[in-house]
């Protein structure tokens, strides 16, 4: 009896390093995290585990989408986001915030503060730009679009510059107006072939915060 059960403890720690090993990921953002209007499979946080999972990455991704949520409702909730299992976080506000010409630097604030919630936990972050449009006026997008290198320069976080990034080529400015194809009706939210581009574009980086979140 004492072999069985020593040998089912042997199993049951080996089954516990392995758990121990897989990276849990929580993308905190809005209604493109969440994946408004797709079918549950075709939204972003879905179609970045399966591109994860065909690189042989050990990691379990947490949908901590809101739709409608501005960078204050992220700052409000990264506390319960942020539960002892996540090892990093993909952090992606700051679009409803521009739909609805809220102050940079309120947006500024509030990304401090998710980033200051995730450091002192211990959390790694990939932090998701969002480029403002310029109907708000050069300084505004200015002050706005600043907000994201400099906080992962603060913060020492990873970087990828912009949500939409995937749509575009290297290096050019997102033209959201030219890329219908690519949107919902709605012509805010990708669609499923519009995620996919985002999510190949930007997986590189979210293996990045793997194997930052593994050291």
């Amino acid at each position: 009896m004492s072999i069985v059960l020593t040998l089912a403890g042997a199993v049951s720690s080996l089954a516990s390093a392995a758990q121990a090993d897989e990276v849990v990921i929580a993308a905190l953002g809005d209604s493109l995290t969440q994946g408004y209007g797709l079918p549950a499979e075709e939204g972003f946080v879905p179609q970045l585990q399966a591109w994860l999972d065909a690189q042989g990455a050990d990691v379990q991704l947490i949908n901590a989408g809101v739709s409608g949520d501005t960078t204050a409702g992220g700052l409000a909730r990264v506390g319960w986001t942020l539960t002892p299992e996540v090892d990093a976080m993909i952090v992606a506000l700051g679009g409803n915030d521009l739909l609805r010409g809220l102050p940079a630097a309120q947006a500024r604030s509030n990304i401090s503060g998710i980033l200051t919630a995730a450091q002192d936990a211990d959390v790694e972050v990939l932090l998701v730009g969002m480029e403002a449009p310029g109907n708000y006026g050069a300084d505004y997008k200015t002050q706005f679009d600043a907000i994201y290198p400099d906080l992962a320069a603060e913060f020492d976080s990873l970087l990828f510059s912009s949500f939409f990034a995937g749509l575009t080529e290297e290096g050019e400015t997102a033209d959201l107006s030219q890329l219908r194809d690519y949107f919902q009706a709605d012509g805010v939210h990708p669609n499923a072939e519009g995620v996919a581009l985002i999510v190949g574009r930007m997986g590189p980086s979210v293996l990045e915060l793997i194997k930052a979140a593994g050291d």
